[in-house]
């Protein structure tokens, strides 16, 4: 089964922040993400972790 990948503005709505938000987490390395040529990608899988990273990190 392929994992769902999501572009950059995809990841910001979900997230309801800012491009430059998203693009400052990956540099960060707090998200994942691949390049497919030249376009950014986010999988579903990568999404999912970072926001139960985040979460647990608040509930801690």
């Amino acid at each position: 089964m392929t994992p769902g990948l999501l572009n950059v503005d995809q990841v910001a709505a979900r997230l309801q922040v800012s491009r430059w938000t998203v693009y400052n987490l990956i540099r960060s390395r707090e998200l994942a993400s691949l390049t497919i040529g030249r376009c950014r990608r986010i999988t579903e899988s990568a999404l999912h972790d970072y926001i139960h990273r985040q979460t647990e990190g608040e509930a801690a």
